[in-house]
Order: C-alpha cells, then structure tokens, then sequence
C-alpha cells in the first residue's frame, strides 16, 4: 500500500488550496475565456482525482472506521460541491447560488405533470375506472387528492422507476389532475417557450455550460480504456494507483462472490458480504487499491474462481484518476438533473442539448450514445441517466416526441442489446418503453412514422430462429440459457401490448394502412405457430422423452391479450375489419396447402345422406393443439357478425373462398384429441400432453384456445349440410362404424372390454361437442348477447358449484389487456355477499331466480366441476320441494350469420344417433352403453324442444314454422333400424327401474312436447291466441309427484322408527344379563360424581362459613382420590405422594408479554440472580400445559423413542423438524402440541387439623398475632444465621442466640415423596432453569427452586391478566387445561424445595424476609420499588415452608405464618403504590367527610410523605387516593387469590365465579383481609410504623423518585401496536424506510415489529448480526431483544404476518388486513385496497397475551413441511 500514498498531496497543502478557492472568481474567469471547454476540463483534470477515489473505503468492520469512512465521504461531498459544482452554479446564474435558484423557481410557471419518480416498494394506485390502461398510476400525494379514490381502484408497490401520470389528460379518461396540479384558468395556454422566459445571456451560458458538462459526462460514462483518460483530461503526472473494480452480474450467487472475495482480497466475511452488497446494489465496486501488480493478482483470483460453470466475473484494473472522473460523471448528471427541476426553461435547454446532432449524422446525438452505450455501462451509471432522461426529456411533451422517434429508430439495436445483457429490465433503457409507447397519441405516431407495430413484431420473430423444416417454431430442450433468452424476448411482446392498449376511434389513411403492415407480419409470426409442436399417438410403449411444450405455451400465454386487442382494432374500423379478414384467410389457405393429409378421399353415407372427405385418423397421425391463425379466422368472423358487415356488405367479403370442411378441419382434430385423452387412449404420450391439454381449456388460454375452436366449429356448421357436418364430426371421431353399422340399435359385441370403454367415452365426448355447438351462443356476435351476458353467465356457473371468494371469481374468469374480468359489474345482480368472520374469506352466494340459467353442459366446467356442480344443484332442487331434473335452460336467438346452427338439432344423423343411443339404454345389456351418454341425449332432446317452443311463441300468425322436431321424433326408425320412434323410446324408459335418476328429465321432456303439441293444434285451429303451455297437466303431474315423494318420505321414517325400538330392546336385555356388571360402574360413578362435584369450583361449602383460601381458618379440599388415566397406557391410577409419578405435558418458555421495559437487556446467565424480580416483570418465564396426563416411566419411553427417530433422521434427511428434541422438545402424543418438559402431578394439600376442640384448639395450636410471629421468626432466623456461620468457620465466637421452643436447627424432615416422583420434580425444575437462564443443567446451583417459583409467579400474572381483559370471571372460566395447568404448576412449587438442600432455602427465606424486616447480617437487599411483590409473595410462601418444617413443637401452623407474610406485603404493596402514585391533582371531592378509607390513606401517606418531602405531591383528597390505591393492588389480590386456591385446593365463593359487582368484598374475605385494607397497618400501627420507615429510608427509593423509571400500578395491559386503517399508508411509512446499514439504501423487505413498532430491514445480508456466534437476520436478531426469542412481524410489502420462535421456528399468518371482499391478499397480487379489520387483530394480540404463539408455529410447521425448510434465522 506504500505506493498509494505517495502521490497524495501533504493534506495540509490542500486544505490551504482549498480554502483560499473562490468559486466566484473562478467562474468569472471562465466567463472571460474565448474556449471555455479547455479551460473546465484543465479545472476538472487538476482536482478531481486529488478530491475523489483517494484510497479505499471498503467495507470496515470496526465502529471506529465506519466512522472515518463516513467523514472521508462528507469530506468528498463537500469538496466536490464547493470546487466543482459551485462554480459551475456561478456562471450559470451570474449570482449567489442560492438567491438565484430560488429567483429561477419564483419566475417558473409549475408545470402540470407531478412526474414524481418512484422509489422501491412506493406505494401506487391506478383507478380502474378511468385509467386508459393498469400503467397509469398515481403517487400516493395526488391520489389522496384526486376524484379516484371514491372509484374502484387498484394499489400496488412499485418496483422503482417509473413516474406519477397525474396531470397527464392522455393517461386518464376523467379526472387528470389532482388538486395541486390543477392548471390554473386563467393562465395563458403555454404554447409559447419557456425557453424565451429565461434572460438571453443565461441561455447562452447554459447552452454552454450544459453542452460541456453532458459532453464530458457521456465521454466518460461510455469510455473504454481502463488505465488512459481522454487526451483534454490528462492529469500532469500519472501515479502508480489503481482499483481492481469489481462489476455486478444476474449470474453468480451472492455466495460465490462472497467466497471469491475472502480469497482474492484476503477480506473478512463481514467486509465480503458488505462488497457483495454494494455490487449488487451500485453495479460496481472497487476491492482493492494499490499499484498496478497488486491489483492485477486479485483480478486473475476473481476470474480464475469464478469462470468453472459460467462466464466469470467482470473484473477490471483501472487507473484512479478514470475512477475518480467516472464518479464526479455521475455527479455532474445528478447536479443537472436537480438544476433543470428549477426552471421549465433549463429543462428545454437540456433537451436540447442532449437530442441534437452531432458531426457524425445518425444516431450521433449525446442521448442516442448514452442509450447505445446502456448495455454496457454498470448499474449505478444506468440508474444516473435514465433518472436525468426522465426528469427531462419525458418531462417536456415537446421533446418527448423527438426523443420518442429516436428511440424507435433505435428500437432494434436497443432490443438486441437487451437481449444479450444480463440485467434485469428495470436497469435497461429498454424499460422506458412503458413511458413512451403507453401514450396513445405518441404510439399512433410512431405507428405511422417509424411503422412501429412492424418493427416490433419483426424484431421478436428475428429473436426467435428455432425453426422446422416447415418453418414452425421448433422449441428444443431448454438450457438455463436459452430459457433467459427467451424471457428476455418476450419483453417484446409487451412493448407490442403497450402499443395497442387503447384502441383509436378515429383512424386516417396512414393508420389503417400502417396497422394492416403490422398485421401482416404478426400473422408471419402465427404462420410459424400453426401446427407447432405436433404429438402423434404412442401405441405399444411409453414415450421415452418429455417432448418440450412449455415455451409454446408461454409464447400462446403471452400472446392471447395481443390477439384479443389485435380484434378489437379490427372491430373498430369496417375497412381494417374486410382486409384483415381476407388476409387472415388466404394465410390459412397457405397453410392448409401444406397439410399433407389430401391424398385418400372417402365417402361417408348414413340415414340417407352422403358426403365426401378424406381420411385422416386423430390416434393414428400428426395433430397440434397450436392453431392460432385458424382461430384468429375464428375471431374475425364473429367480427363480421357483431359489427353486421357481413350482413350489410356480402359483396366485399371473400365468403365463396371459404370451404367449410377445410375451416373445421384443424380445430376438430384438435378437439378430438382431447376427447381421445379423457378416454385414456394417449395414455404412453406422458405428462406433456396431459398439460398441454390442461392449459388449452385453462382460464389463462381458452379464450383464444379452446372458445375459437367452438366458435370454428359453430361457424363451419352454419355454412354447411347439418347433416354432413355430423357425418365428418362422427367420421373424426372414429365412431362412424358404430352408428352406420347395419343393425346399430342392437349395438355391435366388440371382445376387448378396454375399447368399449374408450368408444363410450368418445361417444359422451362427441354427444357433449354437439351440445356445445348449439348451445354455446353467450358470444357477442355467435348469439344476440351483449359481452355483459357472457360474464353474468360465467359467474352464475361458477356460483353453482359452491359459494365462492371474489378471488376465486376473478381467478375463473378471464382477463383483458386492462387486467379486468367485468365482473364487478355484474356480481351484485347475481349474488350476495356473506361477510367473512375471524377466519375465512367473505362468500359470494347465488341468489335463487337465476338457477333457472344453470346448463349442466356449460363449456367452461371441467369434469370434476360439472359434477360438483351437478349434485349442488340437484340437492338444491330437493330442498325445495322440486323435482330433480335439470333441463337445459332457454338458449339467448342466434345471429342471422349463425342462425342455420338449429338445423342440427333436427337433422336425421342426430336423430339416428339419439335414436341409437336410448334404444341401448331399453335394453341394457352388456357394457354398450353409460347413463351419461344418456343423459347427453336427454339433454340435446331438451334442447330441440325448447328451440321449437321459442319459434311457435315468437312466430307471428302467417309465418310456417320451419322448425318441427315434435314431427320427426315420433317417425318410426327408418330402415336399417325399424323400431320405434325416438318419442316411443323415451316413454317406454320413464318408468324403467335402472333409470331412477334420470326419470324427472324424462318426465319433463314428455311434458314438453305435450305442451309443443297443444301450441302447435291451437296455432293451426285459431292462429291468434296463443295460451300458456298446458298448465293443468303439468300441475296435475306435478301434484301427482309430491304426493309419490310424501309416501316415501313416510316410509322411511316408519321403518328408521321400527329399527330405533329393536335397538333400545335389545340393549335393555344385554343390561339385565350383566346387571352385576353394571352395578358395580354405578357405584363407581356416582363416587366419581360427586368427588368431580366438590373438586370442580362450584362446590359450596356448608353456609354460615365463610371461605377463606391462606391462613388457619382456610377449607382444604374435601380428602378425596384424585383419578387420572394415563394417554399411552390407558392405565388408571390415583395420585398419591407416594405412588408412581404421573407428569403433565407442559412447555416452557421465557416471555416478555407483560414486560414494561423492552430496553433492558437480557441478564447474564452465569452472574444474574432471579431473587427479586423488578416490577417491571422485563422478563419471566411462562409455562402452559396442552393437559394431557402419562406416567412418568411411559412418558420417558415415549421420549426415549423420539430421540432415537431424530438420531436416524437426521443421518438421513439433515433438515428440522418442528421440535428440537435437543432441547428437550417434543409434541404430545395425543394432541401433537409443542412441549419441552412435564410436570409432576402432586396430591392436594390437607386442611389444617382442625381435631382439637375450640376450647383446646386456641390453647395448644395457636394462630399467633403478628407481633409474636415477627418475634419467632427473627429468632428462628437468627439461629439459622449462627448455624449457617458456625457450619462454615467451624467456630462460634457469639453466645448462641435464644432458640424458639422445639425450634431444631439440624432437623432434616421426612420426604413426602416416593422416589420416581422426587426424579420427576427435578426434571421439572431442570426444565425452568435451562429456559430461564439459558444455561446447562446444574443440580446443584442454588437458583433452581427460584425458577420454579418464578415461572408459576409469572403464569398465575399473565392468565389474571388475560382474564381481566376479557373481562371474566376470576374463577370458573378458565379452560380445564390451563386450571390443570395452574394447579399443578402451584403444587410443584410448593414441594420443589424437597428436592433442593435445606440450606438453600433458608438463605432465599432470609433474603426474601430481610426486604420486608430489615436483617443486619443481610446486604445489598433491593429497594421496595424495585420489587414485583406478587413474586415477592410467592417466594416467601413457599420457602417458609421449609422454615416451618423444622419447629417440632407443632404449636403454630405454617398456614398463619403465610397469612401473616400475606399481610406484610399487602401493607407493603400499598405503601409502594402510595410512593409511585404520584397523582396528578384533581379536584373531584367527593364529600367533605371521607370515609374511614380515605381517612386512613390520607394518614398512611402523610407518614410517607414526612420520609420522601417534596418527592411526593400533596394530595387533599383521600377519596382519590383510595381510588388509586383500590385500582392499583386489585391485581395483586387477583393473583393472589388464584395462588392461594391452587396452593390449599380451596373451593373459591360464589361471588367470584361469576363477572359483575360485589368482586371487592368477595376477594377481601376470600383472602381474609379486613374490607378497608388500611386496617392492616392501622391496627398494628406500633409494630409497621419502624418497618415502613426503614423501607422509605433505603437509598434506591429517594433515587427512583427523583429520576428514576417508576412502574405504576396497576400495569396496563401491553397491546400490539397500532396499525393505520388504511394498508397503503403502512406501505408508504415502509417506501420511506431506509436500511439503518447500508447507507441510505432502500430496504427490500421492510418488516414491522408488531410488539414494539420497530421498522427492520429484514431477509437481507446487509442487516445481519451475530447472535449466539451464528450469523442472523435483523428480525431474528430483533426477537431476542424484544421478544425473549419469541416475535410477531407484519412484512409490510407482502402483507403477511410473520411469527418467529428462536432461530430454527417460523410461520407465516394470514394478516389482519382484509380487503372489501373479506379477503387477505399475502403478497399484494390482487391490489385491491386493504383495511384492518380490528376482529383479526384482536385475534393475533390474544395468541401473543396467552404465549400461544410457539404452539401456532408448531401446530403450522407439522402440518405443512414445506415451512421447516426455511431458514427462519436469515428473515
């Protein structure tokens, strides 16, 4: 590195250049200058490689460098503004910078066009409505201020780049402008220049100044030489400095660059994984600087690493001084780019400048080299220019235009370009295609101009050079390359979309003359897709290959908008419509002269008629699914129709060239060949053609796939012999030999039972194809129906399967160019909407009149659909009371151009077809024949009827009827088949037994043509009144069923009767027999009743006795066995003390839900000490229970069992699984929820022994008052310490203190517990204490019980909590598994300290009392502010015990030393509430005398006020006091009441069990407190005063007063944050939101914390940290911060909601924001606008306040394997 300072100038010797510079001068002597170029460029040469690129700021690891780093940047910054650009600034205004901008901005008349650009993940809004097309959008400020936010709108993030179309009249239909860019009225119609508004000595200057600086900027930018720099810029001397500069590409992962980096520039991963990071974000970096050979090895590194699978990476050594030019280039555009925002006028200069011509003639201009440099240039360059190009050319409607041309003219080279680059779209100049040819009026321009449309389509059929002998595309196998290519390419297609968006209303000769050129290559270009990828049967073996369909199909996805719009412009204009017309056709007949298929003609006759045509076989020859010339003829004859040209103007269409055969052909094949793969006849031909077939009738394709086809078809057949049509139709289908055969209705045997099969199914196929093609007429211009009908119809089809979501109707419906489907339009008229609850999505319902519209044959159902939708419909009918028929419904009349189509519902093949097929259905015999080919017929029957009913009542009285299906189905069969007529047939099946479910239809078909019969008699008899078709008999009919279907339905309920009475007596018979049996359950049941009776809550105790929960008077549970049944082993068994240990599955967790403080950070687990917990509760263990009971030695195996599956797993598989068995995890066995640990189950505790009499029993076992408990438990303490003292020294210096009677020091008590139970409490205890600290087991450490205690304190807080905001009961409404839970969890406790050494118990005991009596030999005790006194009650109850226990005398109970510590920390709970009340004055006396209460508070915190002084307010009124002190310690008593129920099994009084008044009094004595809590230090007055005392005096308390954070009481409740109503101003909060990292960069994936509101940048390199020496990302780094390991995200720009539980634990759920359909939308794919809905909300925040979060994500992951792939840490 020694050579990179040398060349440096002494930094002092620049700073004094640096002061003594004067911008002012310095400008002024370039104004005098005859060659002001030379002169900028010899200023430019001396100082900007002394001020820019001085060494390298890489990526520094310490906080120090980063600093320097920063400070080295804003030295540049200002040095670069202050000798380069400031004078630039001078010469260009002639005056102080600042003055003469703001002087330039005053005189600007604001243009209309906001032209706000972008920026990543922006929020914009298009309105459906009245945008021209979906790229019109507006920036949040002008949609907020437009018309469009009452519309219907659409909101998206934007992917950067492009700009706001506010003020711009093209882009909208209404409403242009919002309020700020609303041109002002009277301001004179600015055609004139802005240009002449400007001085004319500043416009001579910046003509200059503009022309020199664009010049040196593109010189730069596009130069090529790495180590020279051009010849004005040559620096004096030339220093031995150089970058390896290493650029961006789309190939290498970011891995492979980090990896290369580490071993090319010997970096750390930190610096690597920055440098990666800025080359993908800037496009180039430099890793090294220093002379020449250094930087050169680094390269050959690089490119040595990375060429093994691909092009490597682009590595350049480059002198500095290039490097420093190139960044003052990028510099100089950004300064223009802010200076042209001041004034219209510089704007127009700039453009000027920019687009003129240069001395080399085409494309010489400064823009036109930048845009033909693009490909080559890095990211960050690109970025610079195209921004400059949008700030100035795209601003100016003038130089748009001219800019516009250019870009067309280069249009080809641009695209090629593209095409070989690896970048992506956004980052080429390619993409301001959208800005440009989105505009109607400049896309018809360059139309007519530079025939755009041409140039387009050509350029993309030149891309594409895969082609076959006959010039078909031909896509081979796909490489990775190939593939990106092809993606590239089609980008085309959607500048060719651009172009025709908008269809014109007026049309000049140049246009439609320009637009039939463009049409003309387009139909080249479906010329080389006719008959694409053709499939031939495969018979005998499988293929061998999947053939390649997918880019084929993909070219047909891409193009299906383009031919629609293509049709539209053809609709528009008669002329274009006649030409296209014929062009289309004579290249079709091109491609009909190819097919090979002339060669055998055939003859085909049948029921009389003959027609000729060739043979060709679908399962023998070649046949393509790709026909789109075929169908684009299809489209613009229904064109023809619509628009009525055929009609008007016959003469000048070539109808006679058509031949109908030959137009049907092709689509037929390709429709046969669907029917053969639904009969499993190409079953060898493998998944490519099952796809191919799938997507040809998908939403996505069928408009222009499948629905041609039909239309061909339906075309062909309304020019054609119906009867000849049928003939070529059954001869395609390869079914003629059946129908033809000489005795067709005895059905020809066939042996092979797999063609019979197949030929059935060809037959349903075919008799459904018939069906389509007269039915299907919901086609503007096939049947009189209006585009509004056609949608209507799919949604009432789509409803008629099931409800159904507004996503899943706009997914079944297909879009336009505008992305639209119509149905807003038309679902309300059709449906209701039923609003979603908490889950699910809202549902949209079919209302009942349009039922009567449901065809069961529509075109668009699959199989499985019509099935669905079939047996809804049905069960529908039945629940109403009507018969199960469904007829087809009444056809919309067809067009003139199609109206012969009815023909082929009377013609003679159908007949004899229809006649065939019922005539196997009288006989069944065989397989010959399915119901549903029945059925079809039934249906094509249905539909003749109806047809010939529309005609009789739409018939005036002198007209024939021409349509006479009534007449020809009661003929006789003719020869060869002479039985029955088609009507006979029918009537012979109404009632035959194997056609039950078809006997409605038949019904209804004979009613029909009674009706036609009487219309027919009426009309001929008296030809003017035409009456209602026979009403009577059909309601006699009707009538005559419901009475059939009441006798079946009584029926079934005699027999359902008849079975129910046999069953209850042979029940009653089995009981008798095993009566002794019986008995015996009985009595067992009727003990467990009534044990469950006095265990459960609501058991009352006698009256007259009060409950009382802690102290000597407290009820115990009644002595009952407590049986539980164990999940694995189904064994019953009681729980004892003594028996085998039964544990509860459980998982622990650590929690910070009620935390008041998240800034505090996680203690240290080897230092912390967990005795006293702080108010704040900043962290605390939670455990909850799923309830599910095993014995300890089952569960063990169990556990066993699983660790072993894990061992052998992961040798296997290597991934996670949704529990960590590592750590202790494993799921339920019933239930599969999440746990980690189980608890015991232990036995209730006893009563107190209430045996002595009352006269004995106040004698011999005291309930002490509190002054002699005091008084013991101070000697009982002191003996303890001197024990203590005299078991460590050895020695006892002190006379021994006074021990209380029976009070032995050395006493071990006897173990309650059997061994397996004792195994089973240290499991437990283990369990808490890893959680909670985060440490390795260790028995022995003297925290263990601490965490035991901790975590029933912390769950028995939070469950109160819950239940005070769900505003329930204290008792009674907790779920079984969380009282299980708590009930267990509280037992534990209470005997944990069995298992820890005595000793240590004693130490916590004495701590813990010393925070209450003051304890000379105890230290360091906290303050009583510091001190969560829940926890404190807890702590101290349950290891007094342990105290207790070693008093022998049995005079005190341990029950009245818990009562009388319950009262000292209720005293002093209120005495900490009086000091952190603090109440703010609020004069609302109540009345003058206060109440005992207020009188008593008042008096307690005058006492505290006398200690504290001016800490504490005066307060005057005790009635606010009181108040506050009720509010504050109501919790306190809340949770200790639940403590104490679980504690002493005492059942709780009636008042609490249920929510309202009287809570107060019933807690009061539930606790055995007085009711006025102030009672407890007024009455030991004498004895608390010195204690209270002592407590005010301790040092912390003055502290935390005075400046401290003071926790008040009660704590509320945390809630989730807020979130804003509306979706989009989250998403704007996050557009603004930059990565906290790398330097003011826009964060891909901006992520709200929703617990504590913090923005992060998540699932980004940038924001990782280590944690745990593991590399994670910010949100998994921000939930050991915030959550304990536990988080709850919403990543703002997919709308999902993110939980995440430690590194490897993550799902995702859906988000409380729902759009106005009920709807999620993760992802924002749909747009449409999002709202909170609070119900969901809510939803979240109770699974975060009751830790179920860790379950859902456990729950999420077994369910979905996919989730545990993820690497939750890197999010």
């Amino acid at each position: 590195m020694a050579a990179a300072d040398s060349d440096r100038d002494p930094p002092s010797a620049l700073r004094s250049e640096f002061i003594n510079f004067s911008a002012k001068d310095t400008a002024s002597r370039w104004l005098a200058v005859a060659d002001l170029q030379q002169e900028m460029y010899n200023h430019l040469a001396l100082y900007v490689p002394r001020i820019l690129c001085l060494g390298l700021s890489g990526a520094n690891s310490s906080r120090e460098e980063q600093r320097e780093e920063q400070r080295e940047e804003q030295r540049e910054e200002l040095a670069c503004q202050l000798l380069l650009l400031a004078p630039l600034e001078w010469l260009l205004l002639g005056e102080e910078p600042a003055a003469g901008l703001a002087q330039l901005q005053e005189n600007n008349q604001p243009s209309p066009l906001c032209g706000h650009v972008f920026k990543v993940g922006e929020p914009t809004y298009s309105c459906r409505e009245c945008a021209a097309d979906p790229t019109c959008v507006l920036c949040m400020q002008c949609f907020l201020g437009s018309i469009h936010k009452e519309h219907r709108y659409r909101m998206t993030t934007s992917g950067g780049g492009g700009f706001c179309d506010c003020g711009d009249a093209e882009a909208w239909k209404k409403g242009p402008y919002c309020q700020k860019h609303t041109p002002i009225e009277n301001s004179k119609v600015t055609e004139e220049d802005p240009v002449a508004q400007l001085p004319a000595d500043m416009v001579a200057r910046s003509y200059s100044i503009f022309s020199i600086i664009l010049k040196y900027a593109v010189d730069l930018l596009t130069w090529e030489q790495e180590d020279q720099l051009p010849a004005e810029l040559k620096p004096l001397e030339k220093g031995d400095t150089y970058y390896c500069m290493l650029f961006n590409d789309e190939v290498h992962t970011y891995e492979q660059v980090i990896y290369t980096l580490q071993k090319a520039v010997n970096c750390s991963q930190k610096e690597a994984v920055s440098f990666a990071t800025t080359v993908d974000r800037d496009g180039r970096k430099a890793v090294r600087y220093g002379d020449f050979q250094f930087c050169e090895q680094a390269k050959s590194v690089i490119v040595r690493n990375t060429s093994r699978q691909s092009k490597p990476l682009r590595v350049q050594v480059m002198h500095s001084s290039v490097v420093a030019h190139q960044c003052f280039a990028l510099k100089a555009l950004s300064w223009l780019g802010q200076i042209i925002q001041y004034s219209d006028g510089l704007r127009r200069i700039l453009c000027q400048v920019g687009l003129q011509k240069g001395p080399e003639g085409e494309n010489s201009s400064l823009v036109d080299r930048l845009m033909l440099n693009d490909s080559k240039m890095w990211k960050g360059a690109r970025n610079i220019y195209h921004q400059l190009l949008m700030n100035s050319l795209l601003m100016d409607i003038k130089y748009k235009k001219i800019f516009a041309i250019q870009f067309a003219k280069s249009y080809e080279r641009l695209q090629s370009d593209y095409v070989k680059d690896d970048h992506d779209r956004e980052f080429s100049i390619t993409d301001l295609s959208v800005q440009i040819f989105t505009v109607p009026s400049l896309a018809r321009m360059l139309m007519v101009e530079e025939n755009l449309m041409t140039t387009i389509i050509r350029t993309f059929v030149d891309h594409l050079r895969h082609r076959d002998l006959q010039g078909r595309f031909q896509f081979d196998r796909y490489t990775a390359q190939q593939a990106f290519k092809f993606g590239r390419v089609q980008s085309l297609i959607g500048d060719l979309k651009y172009v025709l968006i908008s269809r014109p209303s007026e049309w000049s000769d140049q246009l439609r003359l320009k637009f039939l050129e463009g049409l003309d290559a387009f139909l080249e270009l479906l010329k080389c897709m006719q008959g694409m990828d053709p499939v031939v049967r495969q018979v005998g073996q499988h293929i061998e290959m999947e053939p390649e369909w997918e880019a084929a199909f993909t070219l047909q996805m891409k193009l299906t908008n383009i031919i629609s719009m293509i049709q539209e412009w053809c609709s528009a204009d008669e002329h274009v419509l006649i030409e296209a017309y014929r062009k289309c056709l004579s290249v079709l007949s091109q491609c009909h002269s190819s097919l090979p298929d002339g060669e055998q003609p055939i003859n085909l006759s049948l029921a009389g008629h003959s027609v000729e045509t060739f043979r060709y076989q679908v399962s023998q020859d070649k046949v393509s699914i790709h026909l789109p010339v075929c169908r684009l003829l299809a489209g613009l004859h229904v064109l023809l129709s619509r628009t009525d040209v055929a009609s008007r103007v016959p003469e000048q269409l070539p109808l006679g060239e058509l031949s109908p055969p030959l137009l049907i052909e092709l689509p037929l094949r390709c429709l046969v060949l669907c029917a053969q793969v639904h009969a499993g006849m190409w079953r060898r031909n493998g998944f490519s053609l099952i796809n191919q077939i799938y997507y040809y009738h998908n939403v996505k394709c069928r408009v222009e796939m499948f629905d041609k086809d039909i239309i061909m078809l339906q075309a062909g057949a309304s020019m054609m012999d119906p009867n000849h049509f049928l003939m070529i139709i059954l001869s395609r289908f390869e079914l003629f030999h059946i129908f033809s055969s000489t005795d067709v209705r005895k059905r020809y045997r066939e042996a092979n039972k797999d063609v019979v099969q197949q030929n059935n199914t060809l037959i349903e196929e075919m008799l459904h194809l018939i069906i389509m093609v007269v039915g299907e007429r919901y086609v503007a211009g096939v049947g009189q129906v209006e585009p509004f009908d056609e949608v209507r119809r799919e949604i009432i089809h789509q409803l008629s399967i099931r409800p159904m979501a507004h996503s899943e109707l706009v997914k079944a419906l297909p879009e336009n160019g505008n992305k639209e489907t119509g149905l807003e339009g038309v679902i309300d008229s059709v449906a209701s909407f039923k609003k979603p609850g908490v889950t699910g999505r809202g549902l949209y319902e079919l209302r009942r009149e349009w039922n009567k519209y449901f065809n069961l044959y529509f075109h668009h159902y699959s199989r499985a659909d019509q099935s669905k939708a079939e047996e809804a419909q049905r069960k529908l009918r039945r629940q109403n009371g009507q018969d199960t028929a469904l007829p087809p419904p009444i056809p919309p009349p067809l067009c003139p151009l199609f109206g012969s189509l009815v023909n082929l519902l009377q013609c003679d093949v159908l007949l004899a077809v229809e006649g065939a097929v019922l005539q196997w259905a009288v006989e069944p015999s065989g397989g010959g024949w399915t119901e549903s080919m029945l059925q079809r017929v039934l249906h094509l029957v249905g539909m003749a009827l109806l047809e010939e009913q529309q005609q009789l009542e739409n018939s005036s009285a002198d007209e024939d009827v021409t349509f006479n299906y009534t007449c020809k189905i009661t003929r006789p069969g003719e020869a060869p088949s002479t039985s029955g007529s088609v009507l006979a047939l029918l009537e012979s099946l109404q009632n035959a037994p194997h056609l039950e479910v078809h006997k409605d239809m038949i019904t209804w078909i004979l009613k029909m043509v009674t009706n036609i019969k009487t219309m027919r008699e009426r009309t001929s008899s008296t030809s003017t009144i035409t009456i209602s078709p026979g009403q009577g008999q059909e309601e006699m009919l009707r009538d005559k069923d419901k009475a059939e279907r009441k006798r079946k339905a009584e029926m079934a309920r005699l027999r359902r009767e008849k079975i129910m009475a046999q069953m209850s007596e042979m029940q009653k018979h089995f009981i008798n027999e095993n009566k002794e049996l019986f008995q015996q359950n009985l009595e067992e049941l009727v003990a467990s009743t009534s044990a469950a009776a006095e265990s459960s809550p609501h058991s009352l105790v006698p009256t007259g006795v009060a409950q009382v929960c802690v102290g000597p008077r407290r009820l115990g549970g009644t002595e009952h066995r407590h049986l539980v049944t164990c999940i694995l082993c189904q064994e019953e068994q009681e729980v004892k003390g003594h028996g085998r240990a039964m544990v509860l599955a459980a998982f622990v967790q650590r929690s910070t839900v009620l935390s008041k403080n998240r800034c505090r950070s996680l203690p240290d687990p080897e230092r912390h000490n967990p005795l006293f917990m702080h108010p704040d509760l900043s962290l605390g263990i939670h455990t909850a229970s799923c309830g599910h009971i095993m014995h300890a030695t089952c569960w063990q195996r169990y556990f066993e069992a699983v660790q072993l599956k894990e061992q052998r797993r992961q040798q296997r598989l290597r991934g996670h699984t949704s529990y960590d068995v590592e750590n202790g995890e494993f799921l339920c066995p019933l239930c599969e929820c999440l746990s980690n640990t189980v608890i015991p189950l232990l036995p209730h505790t006893p009563s107190p022994d209430h045996r002595f009499s009352s006269s004995s029993y106040s004698c011999s076992c005291s309930h002490s008052n509190l002054e002699t408990w005091l008084q013991t438990t101070n000697q009982q303490i002191t003996a303890l310490h001197f024990a203590h003292k005299k078991h460590s020294d050895g020695t006892a210096e002190q006379a021994e203190p006074t021990v209380p009677e029976g009070f032995q020091v050395d006493f071990t008590p006897q173990n309650l517990y059997s061994s397996s139970i004792n195994e089973m409490i240290t499991t437990f205890s283990m369990s808490t204490y890893k959680v909670g600290l985060k440490v390795n087991p260790n028995e022995q450490d003297h925290r263990v019980p601490v965490l035991s205690w901790s975590t029933c304190a912390y769950t028995i807080q939070s469950i109160e909590r819950l239940m005070m905001e769900e505003d329930k009961p204290l008792f009674g409404s907790l779920p079984c598994r969380q009282d299980d839970c708590l009930s267990s969890l509280t037992r534990f406790s209470s005997a944990c300290w069995t298992a820890a050494p005595l000793k240590t118990i004693h130490t916590h005991f004495i701590r813990l009392f010393a925070v209450l009596v003051p304890d000379s030999q105890v230290e360091n005790t906290p303050c009583i502010l510091d001190i969560d006194m829940f926890h404190l009650l807890v702590y101290s109850v349950l290891s007094y015990t342990s105290v207790h226990s070693l008093d022998q005398s049995r005079r005190t109970l341990v029950d009245s030393g818990h009562l009388h510590l319950f009262h000292l920390i209720t005293v002093a709970h209120l005495v900490q509430i009086l000091l952190t009340s603090a109440t703010e004055e609020v004069c609302m006396d109540q009345d003058s005398g206060g109440s005992e209460e207020e009188e008593l508070t008042c008096q307690l915190y005058d006492t505290l006020r006398k200690h504290q002084g001016s800490l504490l307010p005066e307060v005057s009124s005790g009635w606010q006091l009181w108040r506050s002190v009720k509010a504050g310690i109501l919790p306190f008593l809340r949770a200790s009441a639940l403590f104490f129920h679980y504690l002493n099994s005492t059942a709780p009084p009636v008042d609490l069990l249920v929510a309202g008044p009287g809570q107060w009094e019933a807690l009061c004595s539930y606790l055995s407190l007085p009711l006025n809590l102030l009672q407890l230090h007024h009455s030991h007055h004498t004895l608390l005063e010195p204690l209270i005392d002592r407590w005010c005096c301790h040092p912390g308390v003055r502290q935390t007063l005075h400046g401290g954070v003071i926790v008040k009481f009660p704590r509320e409740s945390n809630r989730l944050v807020e979130l804003p109503e509306d979706y989009s101003a989250l998403i704007n909060q996050a557009s603004s939101f930059t990565c906290p990292r790398s330097g003011g960069d826009k964060s891909r994936a901006p992520t709200l914390c929703l617990v504590c509101g913090s923005m992060l940048c998540s699932q980004s390199y940038c924001c990782q940290t280590e944690v745990d020496g593991e590399d994670v990302g910010a949100c998994t780094a921000h939930t050991f911060t915030c959550g304990a390991g536990l988080g709850l995200f919403l990543r703002v720009r997919e709308s999902q909601v993110l939980f995440v539980a430690g590194k490897t634990k993550g799902c995702f759920y859906p988000p409380p924001y729902l759009d106005d359909y009920g709807e999620t939308d993760q992802g924002l794919k749909r747009g449409n606008p999002l709202h909170l809905c609070s119900e969901r909300y809510r939803k979240i925040e109770h699974l975060w306040r009751q830790h179920g979060i860790a379950e859902v994500i456990g729950h999420a992951q077994e369910a979905n394997q996919t989730l545990v792939a993820i690497d939750w840490q890197h999010l």
